[in-house]
């Protein structure tokens, strides 16, 4: 069987970027020809595998913040969020001023990217000195177990990040749903920002003033059926890198997972809402008070599954560190060392998705 693999270039002039990841078959193409067997890279490890049964803990909800009532700037929606961001590190918000028709066409663009034929999803792949395209990050090495799913990175924000090579324009509707989508999830992720300032001791503006333009990058995942989802992971446990993460998940299908006082929660999906979780960036700002959340992705056995995760992140030049409101020497010592936001990031990309491991780096 002929394995097809996302063919990467490298993109000459642009140095080192984000990071690299070694090249991988399409997993949406080894099941066109085999749609029963599980092909032994992505066997998970015993210890690795999810339980694909009832989960006992179906009665812990993540958290769900009315975002129309912190428009309104309710103290009990604030009050809502704050223990939201200290307890889970995770949120649904609804009412959050994105139409549904806009959600509706970004969702029917990224199924129909996944749609064509592989040789056109091909001219969209990834350098290989870069992390924007289609074919699959954190990939360090030969013997990794792989994730049961493709992906395609895009950044978004500012415009002058924006690489079309990685885009497929000639798909219509393509660009102008991502466009449509990334600046509506932009005013979302600018009053998420403040709401943030405030909490953690400063004015609206605060996080603005000490990181300035955010970036902001779309990854669009798309899980295939599995004929044995208990061996296979969609996503490994992970943390997010960003400030904080705006997830549009399938409406219908449950696969997000979040590791909550060391148990795995299902994220069961609300229509039309967005799971927000907070990214290692605000756990280091926080100096702590607010900790990103190992979460992952399980496969199904029914139907494939798309999401589409927003992150919202520093410039690349910015240095991260506690901020001053979040210290005080006698009950809340600084833990983090400052870094600079691309050296940060470069690290994370220079090794496999394993749980809370890159935040590591940065402890003190």
């Amino acid at each position: 069987m002929e394995l097809k693999v996302v063919k990467a270039s490298v993109e000459k002039g642009e140095g080192l970027g984000w990071g690299k990841s070694l090249l991988v078959p399409s997993i949406q193409e080894i099941l066109k020809n085999d749609s029963q067997s599980v092909p032994e890279r992505y066997i998970q490890e015993q210890k690795d595998r999810p339980l694909i049964s009832q989960n006992l803990f179906d009665s812990l909800q993540v958290p769900v913040i009315d975002f129309s009532m912190l428009a309104q700037k309710d103290a009990n929606e604030i009050r809502k969020l704050d223990l939201a961001c200290k307890e889970w590190g995770f949120f649904q918000i609804i009412n959050h001023g994105v139409r549904e028709e806009i959600m509706v066409n970004m969702k029917a663009a990224m199924a129909a990217f996944f749609e064509l034929p592989f040789q056109e999803k091909s001219k969209c792949a990834k350098a290989a000195n870069e992390i924007q395209g289609y074919g699959q990050n954190f990939v360090v090495s030969e013997k990794q177990k792989l994730d049961w799913c493709d992906m395609m990175f895009l950044k978004t924000f500012p415009h002058e990040t924006r690489n079309f090579k990685f885009w497929p324009l000639t798909l219509p509707g393509f660009k102008e749903a991502v466009e449509e989508y990334s600046t509506e999830i932009r005013k979302v992720s600018n009053k998420i920002d403040a709401n943030l300032s405030v909490l953690m001791g400063m004015d609206e503006n605060g996080l603005k003033r000490k990181l300035g333009e955010f970036q902001q990058g779309i990854r669009m995942n798309y899980y295939p059926t599995c004929s044995r989802p208990d061996l296979v992971l969609g996503i490994s446990p992970h943390s997010d890198g960003s400030l904080f993460t705006l997830l549009l998940q399938d409406d219908e299908i449950n696969g997000l997972q979040i590791k909550h006082k060391e148990v795995w929660i299902d994220a069961k999906p609300i229509p039309n809402s967005l799971v927000v979780n907070i990214g290692d960036a605000i756990e280091i700002l926080s100096n702590g008070m607010y900790k990103s959340i190992e979460h992952r992705a399980i496969s199904n056995e029914k139907k494939p599954r798309m999401s589409i995760a927003t992150f919202v992140m520093p410039g690349d030049e910015v240095q991260i560190g506690p901020l001053d409101s979040m210290v005080n020497e006698k009950h809340l010592p600084r833990s983090y060392r400052n870094i600079k936001y691309i050296d940060y990031i470069r690290q994370k990309f220079a090794m496999k998705m394993q749980g809370k491991a890159h935040t590591a780096i940065v402890k003190l």
